[in-house]
């Protein structure tokens, strides 16, 4: 199973961001309460009941999608335990805990009838998720000694600074949703803010992402970066502009529900295209093996003969 660890570990990390794409279905459809409790579905059943009809098959289908991702979630542990890699069991440990503990964030969404700060959590979570299964896809094929910057200091500064805009505009974008008309419910509450007013510090912050994702791209060229981390970037730039299209659309059509899910499936995309770019700035060298050690990624047997 060790050797299957790196798709494994990329079928989470799409998993995870898929979640998204269910959860805006769920929100989208008026079905958050399709089962109007948790961790059953109905008071009497822990699945979808033909009276429930299609909001109940919708919430109950995502409420399924969890197992998948324990699922999956297991199967990377046991892939990392394999590996016999401290840092990939970390990390696998960090996923397989996230994902019953975020399925637990979505009851108490049930169990409140939709608070929208409740739902919002919900999403950031998912974002910490998605970032832990994007370092252990990454981290699989890497060694484990210490990081070595491929470029100066500043530049790596400079692309924390854009990870934490991103993130910004994420986090704005979940209190944007929670202003704004679907609910998940119709008798779902708002957080009660001025749609017309979060909308506008949301486009604000992702003038700014934009901008500072251009000034990260220029300023690589300029240092001679690693073509991987130019292109990083330029692909972080390209998906900003697509989800800021979308966006913009979205908000002048009177948020369409089509709209709404790419968007929000455009969310997970600069996520993961902004981490894409932190993780190319350096790399991490294998360590040398001590005698008697199988060397790091392997699963040698610790008295095997090197050369048996």
């Amino acid at each position: 199973m060790g050797s299957a660890l790196r798709p494994l570990a990329l079928a989470s990390l799409v998993a995870n961001v898929s979640l998204i794409v269910t959860g805006a279905a769920v929100r989208l459809t008026n079905s958050g309460l399709g089962c109007p409790t948790w961790p059953k579905c109905t008071q009497d059943s822990y699945t979808t009941t033909p009276e429930m009809g299609v909001h109940g098959v919708i919430e109950f289908g995502n409420r399924m999608l969890t197992w998948v991702l324990v699922g999956l979630a297991v199967a990377c542990f046991l892939g990392a335990l394999n590996r016999r890699r401290r840092s990939l069991i970390r990390l696998s440990v960090l996923v397989a805990l996230g994902v019953p503990g975020q399925g637990v964030v979505g009851g108490i969404t049930v169990l409140t009838n939709l608070n929208p700060w409740v739902v919002g959590l919900h999403f950031i979570l998912s974002i910490g998720l998605i970032a832990a299964c994007f370092a252990l896809w990454r981290r699989v094929d890497e060694g484990d000694g210490e990081p070595v910057l491929l470029v100066p200091v500043p530049l790596r500064q400079l692309t924390w600074i854009t990870v934490a805009a991103s993130f910004a505009v994420i986090a704005a974008g979940v209190v944007v949703t929670g202003s704004g008309p679907h609910a998940g419910d119709q008798g779902a509450k708002r957080n009660g803010l001025d749609p017309a007013t979060v909308s506008q510090v949301h486009a604000d912050l992702v003038f700014l992402l934009v901008g500072l994702s251009v000034a990260l791209w220029f300023a690589l060229r300029a240092a001679g970066a690693p073509a991987t981390a130019v292109r990083a970037a330029a692909v972080l730039i390209a998906v900003e502009l697509s989800q800021g299209l979308i966006g913009f659309v979205q908000y002048f059509t009177h948020l369409p529900v089509i709209l709404v899910a790419a968007h929000m499936l455009g969310s997970g995309l600069v996520w993961t295209s902004t981490l894409a770019v932190l993780w190319s700035l350096r790399k991490r060298p294998e360590v040398p093996a001590k005698p008697g050690r199988a060397p790091s990624g392997t699963s040698r047997p610790l008295n095997e003969p090197i050369n048996a």
